[in-house]
């Protein structure tokens, strides 16, 4: 088991199904986003807040390998940590197991940079030290 910082649970709703009875890929997207979010809430950290005082942390790259399908009704975990790259960047290692089997069913890197005005900035202080702390 690799080492993971936090943890979200999920159920697959039917209208995350595509014509094959399965989890549409886009929808992976959406599951790795929310516990993005949750996991800087966990962290002390606010995504519309730090938008409000003007840096915003926008993906950059995400990069997905899909092991199994997930079906209807299935519950999951999203587990996942986070790392500062270089000066810039932070990325975050999010893979999605099945519950109750605890089977690899995705594995995701999402890459997401600091802006503020439309231009690369250092993560602020805030962020470095909660990321950092979480780690720890």
């Amino acid at each position: 088991m690799k080492n993971y910082e936090y943890e979200l649970e999920f159920t697959v709703r039917d209208y995350e199904l595509d014509t094959q009875g399965v989890v549409n890929n886009s929808v992976y997207q959406n599951y790795l986003e929310h516990a993005r979010h949750e996991y800087l809430k966990h962290i002390g950290l606010n995504f519309n807040k730090l938008h409000e005082n003007g840096t915003d942390a926008v993906v950059h790259k995400v990069e997905l390998v899909y092991k199994r399908p997930l079906m209807g009704d299935d519950r999951f975990v999203v587990r996942m940590r986070a790392e500062q790259e270089g000066f810039v960047r932070f990325v975050f290692f999010q893979d999605i197991y099945k519950l109750p089997e605890n089977e690899l069913t995705l594995e995701g890197k999402v890459t997401a940079v600091f802006m503020t005005n439309g231009r690369p900035i250092r993560p602020p202080e805030e962020v470095q030290t909660a990321i950092q702390n979480s780690s720890s």
